[in-house]
């Protein structure tokens, strides 16, 4: 239930820095990307590997 909680934040975060960057909004998608990086640190944390791009590799 967890994993897939993760997965459905995760996508829904992709949807709107997708959109942000659509229409411009650079503090919006710094914002999705942020929150990006803080679901996969929470799947790392727990053990679930979430797929993800290189440009969303963390750095820790």
């Amino acid at each position: 239930m967890f994993d897939q909680e993760l997965r459905e934040q995760l996508a829904q975060a992709r949807a709107e820095l997708a959109s942000a960057l659509a229409a411009g909004d650079e503090d919006g998608a710094d914002a999705y990307r942020g929150r990006i990086t803080g679901l996969l640190r929470i799947a790392r944390r727990h053990g679930i590997d979430l797929p993800h791009s290189p440009e969303e590799e963390l750095d820790d």
